[in-house]
């Protein structure tokens, strides 16, 4: 009988490590395929496979494909002179965002915000953000 009790419970915790296993590998497998899922392409790259996209969807003949291509250029310039525009203003809207955030914060909290700041701006500058 003892025997029996200490078969059960050697099987039972072997199937709990088991599952603890499985549901770290698979937590792992999902918050890296999370992560990179979020921008995997630089925009050229996400124009490139638009474009071919819609030319292989669409049977798109190579006249069609010069004009899709115009349109995406002038559209991509329109959008860049918006933002040149607009730019200064919704830098200072973000600029009396953040000023309204240190202000709330005490010392502490403001240096870490800082790093995070940082942070965020390092990434940024990666090429493909």
């Amino acid at each position: 009988m003892r025997r029996f009790n200490f078969s059960l419970v050697f099987y039972l915790l072997l199937v709990f490590l088991s599952g603890v296993v499985v549901g770290a590998l698979s937590d792992r497998f999902h918050a890296t395929r999370s992560v990179r899922a979020r921008n995997p392409f630089s925009p050229e790259e996400m124009r490139q496979r638009y474009v071919e996209d819609l030319r292989s969807r669409l049977k798109l003949s190579d006249e069609q494909l010069q004009q899709l291509t115009a349109i995406l250029g002038q559209t991509h310039d329109r959008f860049r002179e918006l933002r040149k525009k607009y730019g200064p203003e919704t830098k200072a809207i973000q600029d009396a965002q953040v000023d309204k955030i240190r202000a709330m914060l005490n010392e502490k909290q403001r240096a870490e915000y800082e790093k995070m700041r940082q942070e965020r701006d390092r990434r940024r500058q990666r090429p493909g953000h």
